[in-house]
């Protein structure tokens, strides 16, 4: 008998979009690139440690309505307001921080 986890299963799929696309290029290991915004799209390089977040799989999950797996750019694409995703990823970064001390 085995257990489903959605949050997993849905994070391998994506990373699987992520890492099967040319966009990867020049991206650091544990790392990947997203496309953020709704009408310019801008690539910003994230870890891959964001992608569990329940605040980031919100984001993915309005991208999966938006786009499925078939994203425009080739990568991942993200369409909410580039300041709401920054703010976002300082967020996530200063509780990684401080996860590390």
């Amino acid at each position: 008998m085995g257990i489903r986890l959605p949050g997993i299963v849905h994070t391998k799929q994506i990373v699987r979009q992520i890492f099967s696309t040319p966009a990867t290029t020049n991206v650091p290991k544990g790392h990947c690139a997203v496309y953020v915004g709704k009408s310019e799209m801008k690539r910003h390089v994230i870890p891959l440690s964001y992608l569990n977040h329940p605040s980031f799989q919100d984001l993915l999950s309005k991208a999966e309505e938006a786009f499925g797996f078939d994203h425009p750019t080739g990568g991942l694409t993200i369409l909410c307001r580039e300041e709401a995703f920054t703010n976002l990823t300082r967020s996530l970064n200063c509780s990684r921080g401080k996860k590390r001390n």
